[in-house]
């Protein structure tokens, strides 16, 4: 593997998509409490905890690239994606309610927002965390 940070280079072009993913997540979670004034619940906040930082540890990263950036992100991404999976599961009611960690303010079950009809908040955070932690796992593995 290079650590040239060209563009063209594949290592490149799959930790910038990563970080691409989490900084319009990002902008989308600010969106929705600054602009929209959706409040988060207790889990929204637990998901923010591990998206933000990856949006400053993923372009740190990338200028200049530096392949070791895996180690520090993949774990941000995993945990905040068992997260948004077990918000999205106590959200569609798998999970009983009364293991909610929201006990003031909104309800973590409640849907507040539904993209296309059936997207849900948690589902789009999941849907990001599982897609960044899938391809940090190819760039590990594309690692000599």
């Amino acid at each position: 593997m290079t650590e040239t940070g060209n563009p063209t280079d594949p290592d490149w072009a799959i930790l910038f998509a990563c970080w691409l993913l989490v900084a319009v997540a990002t902008l989308g979670s600010l969106f929705f409490s600054e602009v929209m004034e959706l409040p988060p619940c207790s889990l929204c906040w637990a998901q923010r905890i591990f998206m933000f930082p990856l949006s400053i540890i993923l372009l740190v990263g990338l200028l200049p690239f530096d392949p070791g950036v895996v180690r520090y992100a993949l774990p941000l991404a995993a945990t905040g994606g068992a997260i948004a999976l077990y918000h999205l599961l106590l959200q569609v009611g798998v999970i009983p309610e009364s293991a909610a960690p929201c006990r003031r303010g909104v309800a973590c079950s409640d849907a507040q927002l539904e993209i296309l009809g059936f997207l849900s908040i948690p589902a789009l955070s999941l849907l990001v965390f599982a897609s960044v932690t899938g391809l940090l796992l190819l760039l590990r593995r594309r690692q000599p």
